[in-house]
């Protein structure tokens, strides 16, 4: 049955009127804003930084009182049933030291590059996906045991970005997300789980679904593959409160910003690209923007993505402007 011009009038001045909702408008300002950074030891390792003293760095010179750790499984399990903690252990320790509040990273997918931190035994196995299903719910719950009890740790995050196809990875099995979030919650059930995704590419539902939080990605300036070429995204500010009101209006959930994009996006990975080539899609100036941008869209929470970059350029670069705008807004 053909639609009548009238219905079709309608869907059209609906989709404009939703549109509009989302991209026309100001934001309420937020009175404080929690300023929080996400540290990665392997990441401050492949820019060649010593990533304990990177780490150090960021707590006591930068003051960061919020921060996003990741247990990443080929480094808390490189052999089957050998797990090494020291490492993360010596983290959330500082971290305690320092009176900063964590939230930490499991999973099979999580944050940087390739993605997804699967153990060499994993990878060298020929055993069915079950089996390595299984594995990976003991690396988790090994990993939810051991910190569970540590006061510093204010909320679990589970997997990054699950739907959102990027890095080196095999698509991630909802009902198996969904067996991952029980086990946390069953194991430690009066702590939030927080799932994560896209923030421009998805009307994060699912993770409202599924997780305690939401916490989203805000990119300003990245290069695109498909188009071979770097794009400044075109959401403004109110896109990202919008669709958090959305999110709370359904699902009564909150929306943080669990990575801010406070570093270079580039044709090729950040340590391997040429310092001009960084600076296309990141400098003081773009660093600024992205404060300010932030700070319009409404959202409590903002966890930069990018501290150890931030080093790299202090240390290697003898260019500390970066480092010295964001120890002001730490402090």
């Amino acid at each position: 049955m053909p639609i009548s011009k009238k219905i079709l009038i309608g869907i059209i001045i609906l989709i404009f009127l939703f549109l509009g909702f989302l991209f026309i408008g100001k934001a309420p300002q937020q009175e404080k804003i929690i300023w929080g950074a996400t540290f990665s030891q392997k990441h401050a390792q492949d820019l060649g930084l010593n990533w304990q003293e990177t780490y150090l760095s960021i707590l006591e010179d930068l003051e960061v009182k919020h921060l996003r750790l990741i247990a990443y499984w080929d480094l808390i399990e490189p052999q089957n049933n050998q797990y090494y903690f020291d490492d993360l252990d010596w983290q959330i320790e500082e971290a305690e030291k320092h009176n900063a509040e964590i939230i930490l990273v499991a999973g099979l997918k999580t944050p940087r590059w390739p993605e997804c931190h699967i153990p060499e035994w994993i990878k060298r196995a020929s055993s069915a996906k079950a089996s390595e299903d299984k594995e990976l719910l003991e690396y988790i719950k090994e990993t939810i045991n051991r910190y569970k009890g540590n006061n510093s740790i204010i909320a679990w995050q589970i997997e990054n970005e699950p739907f959102f196809r990027f890095g080196e990875c095999p698509e991630i099995d909802k009902n198996f997300l969904e067996q991952e979030i029980n086990l946390v919650k069953s194991l430690d059930p009066n702590r939030k789980i927080i799932i994560t995704d896209s923030g421009s590419n998805s009307f994060w539902f699912e993770p409202a679904r599924l997780g305690d939080i939401v916490g989203i990605s805000i990119y300003e300036k990245v290069w695109f593959h498909e188009l071979n070429n770097y794009v400044i995204y075109p959401f403004p500010p109110i896109f990202y409160q919008r669709k958090a009101l959305i999110i709370n209006k359904i699902f009564d959930k909150n929306v943080i910003c669990v990575e801010l994009q406070t570093e270079p996006w580039g044709p090729g990975l950040l340590y391997t690209s040429p310092l001009e080539e960084q600076e296309k899609t990141m400098n003081l100036e773009q660093f600024k923007k992205n404060i300010e941008f932030a700070k319009k869209t409404g959202l409590k929470e903002h966890y930069l993505w990018g501290a150890e970059w931030w080093y790299w350029l202090k240390i290697k670069q003898n260019n500390d402007k970066i480092w010295n705008e964001a120890k002001i807004l730490f402090k």
